[in-house]
């Protein structure tokens, strides 16, 4: 179901049926400052249960916790003074930030690895979710071959040779998807927040913190070194 939304002014309503359908344990798709990433709130274990499935996706560094302000990356990641400032520079926008969770996350997610992407996107509607429904949203990129019939027809991606950036595979572009009525064919999605706006096939900049230095696994939209 595609709901329709002024990203310079939700309607309140439309933000209580989001909250309502995560609380539910649904799935949500949503705009962003990149592009077109599904969701499911971080308190609800039905909901990671079904994203993860739904994704088909195994590994966890494609899933980014995403949060309304920096406050809130303070409650499931280790940050410092020096990360916390770094941060704040650069967001909101398309960054994913690769922090060390505490204890307590690793368990909430089912985590095996001791760390977890963060992001504050630039895009009033998953703000106004977060805000609305209480809780950070765990969430992944959209994508078409979550769609019945298209799975195998973007398998095989591989890493990109050389450099830091082989590190974390890119998704094909023709993978993304650029319109709200795009992402209908694809099953158990509960609810689509369409802001009327043709995304770009985009990807957000990811910057692994959990080290001495700040390393790029990923440029994209978000320039780095900056």
């Amino acid at each position: 179901m595609i709901e329709y939304v002024r990203p310079g002014n939700i309607d309140d309503r439309t933000l209580t049926r989001a909250a309502a359908v995560l609380s539910a344990g649904g799935l949500l798709a949503l705009p962003s400052d990149t592009t077109w990433i599904m969701a499911c709130s971080f308190k609800s274990r039905e909901g990671i249960r079904r994203l993860r499935r739904l994704s088909g996706e195994r590994d966890e560094r494609r899933f980014t916790l995403l949060c309304s302000d920096i406050s809130q990356f303070g409650e499931f990641c280790s940050l410092d003074n020096s990360r916390f400032r770094v941060i704040k520079r650069l967001a909101p926008g398309p960054y994913v930030f690769i922090l060390k969770t505490l204890a307590g996350t690793g368990k909430a997610l089912g985590l095996r690895r001791p760390e977890l992407g963060v992001r504050i996107p630039n895009h009033p509607v998953p703000l106004g979710v977060i805000k609305t429904s209480g809780a950070p949203l765990y969430s992944i990129t959209a994508k078409r071959s979550m769609k019945a019939g298209e799975t195998d027809e973007f398998r095989g991606n591989e890493p990109e040779e050389g450099g830091e950036e082989a590190e974390f595979p890119r998704i094909p572009e023709e993978d993304l998807f650029e319109s709200a009525w795009e992402l209908e064919g694809i099953e158990n999605l509960d609810l689509i927040l369409d802001g009327g706006e043709d995304l770009t096939r985009t990807f957000s900049t990811i910057l692994d913190m959990t080290g001495d230095e700040i390393r790029a696994l990923r440029r994209g939209a978000g320039p780095w070194p900056v």
